[in-house]
């Protein structure tokens, strides 16, 4: 090992010589504008979504409420409708069987 010999260390950053050199306003100005849109970027789904969640408390449009209704109503109508289909096919069945049993007293043999 080779003693006394030592590491130099670099010199500390100072933010101010930054600063207060003439070449570094476009540079600030470029990490302002890219940090705007970076937050830009990142916020503005987050932001129309919590808008979004707001419209919705609110409550629902009236005409959508409106159209909801009608069509529930239209549904227990074709409710309704099944269920006299449904009964007009048993009657239909049993009409069919009444038919299939042939008797015809005129086909009887004497």
């Amino acid at each position: 090992m080779i003693q006394g010999t030592q590491i130099p260390t670099p010199p500390p950053f100072d933010p101010n010589l930054f600063f207060m050199n003439d070449n570094a306003a476009p540079v600030i100005v470029m990490i302002v504008l890219a940090s705007l849109a970076a937050a830009t970027i990142i916020l503005w789904p987050i932001m129309r979504a919590i808008g979004r969640r707001m419209e919705h408390k609110a409550g629902p449009d009236p005409a959508l409420r409106g159209e909801l209704e009608q069509l529930q109503h239209r549904l227990a109508e074709v409710d309704v409708l099944q269920a006299r289909l449904a009964e007009l096919e048993e009657r239909l069945d049993f009409a069919e069987r009444l038919l299939a049993q042939n008797k015809d007293p005129e086909r009887l043999p004497r």
